[in-house]
């Protein structure tokens, strides 16, 4: 017997007790703490995804506003029949096609120069040619119109079924319809995390608070990169659990008890439903608050602990929140080390027995 205790048996990690020893009480570098509603409220922290204020109040655009890059058809008809400014001798309308805004914002007219027209709706950009060719030629007739081009065009990437750039149009000004427009997602809902990009600055909410929450659905602008992500959260399950891996979070929440069932629940033959333990680092902040004191500093290592044959345990379990990075760990039951003692020395008896009966029968 105390050969076989030496050599060691085999074991999925440390036993309960090896833990609580690790506890900062026993000298270790952990604190070990039980879950209870109080330890609950104060871990209970998600990240908070949302749009800022500049991104929210940004207005519907205009669907006629030109931007650097659009593409804009101008038509003049004159008064004149034999010497028009534009055109040739009895030829009273002239089409000026696809005249691009350049990078500055402006557009080249023959007799009228450089106009600004990025900014303006294809209604001013009229009225300002036709202030430039009045002089020129009597009582102008200008008509503009406005075609989409790369300066008001949105990115749309990532995890949607179509990606490529997409025109800002009457149809597709705000986020959800861009969205739409592109095919949709190709991701779970639950685990989509929607990135806005705008100038230097990016944002970003989760699709499923998006389609719940109209005020999330913005407005968009030239320029805007769309991107579709999923939720790179995930935990790791070890121990008598139904599977020992790296676990995405399937759900913007995951509690304790969430994380279990994931992993195929607590292995019945081994485990210890005494020993269920959550490991992670918590920010300065946090294990003071959940500890109650106020001269931690850092980062510091904790150990929750489950115990779910508690009358509360499994409301526990059910409360406590998983975060990005954590560690669900459940111990194996006494029993099953000495079922493996047992077995070790029953298998080295059979084995001597047969050892013996065969050097006999030499």
């Amino acid at each position: 017997m105390v050969s076989v205790a030496a050599c060691g048996l085999p074991r999925s990690g440390p036993n309960k007790n090896e833990i609580f020893e690790g506890s900062v009480l026993n000298g270790g570098d952990a604190f070990v703490v039980t879950v209870t509603p109080s330890v609950t409220r104060a871990t209970a922290v998600q990240p908070s995804f949302g749009f800022s204020s500049s991104f929210l109040k940004a207005g519907v655009m205009a669907q006629d506003i030109i931007s650097p890059g659009d593409t804009v058809s101008v038509t003049v008809f004159e008064n004149v029949k034999d010497d028009p400014l534009l055109g040739n001798t009895g030829q009273r309308v002239s089409n000026l096609q696809t005249l691009q805004v350049d990078g500055q914002g402006f557009v080249f007219v023959p007799y009228a120069g450089r106009i600004k027209a990025a900014g303006q709706t294809a209604e001013g950009l009229r009225d300002a040619i036709t202030r430039k060719l009045d002089p020129q030629t009597p009582d102008p007739q200008v008509v503009v119109q406005r075609a989409s081009g790369l300066g008001s065009t949105v990115t749309v990437n990532g995890q949607v079924a179509g990606q490529g750039n997409y025109a800002i149009e009457a149809p597709t000004r705000t986020l959800t319809a861009m969205i739409a427009r592109a095919g949709g997602v190709t991701i779970p809902q639950a685990v989509a995390v929607v990135h806005v990009t705008r100038g230097n600055r990016t944002e970003k909410v989760w699709l499923a608070d998006l389609y719940t929450n109209p005020r999330l659905d913005i407005a968009l602008r030239p320029g805007d990169t769309v991107t579709i992500e999923q939720d790179t959260r995930a935990f790791v399950a070890l121990g008598a659990t139904g599977t020992q891996s790296r676990v995405p979070f399937q759900t913007q929440t995951l509690s304790a008890l969430e994380a279990i069932a994931t992993v195929g629940g607590l292995n019945s033959n081994i485990a210890d439903p005494t020993g269920v333990f959550i490991l992670r680092n918590e920010p300065e902040e946090l294990a003071n608050a959940v500890l109650g004191r106020n001269d931690l500093q850092g980062d510091q290592r904790f150990v929750y602990v489950l115990d779910l044959t508690q009358p509360t345990g499994m409301f526990e379990a059910r409360d406590f929140l998983i975060r990005d990075g954590d560690t669900l760990y459940v111990t194996e039951a006494p029993f099953t080390q000495w079922s493996k003692t047992i077995g070790a020395i029953t298998g080295s008896a059979n084995q001597a027995a047969n050892l013996a009966s065969t050097a006999s029968g030499n």
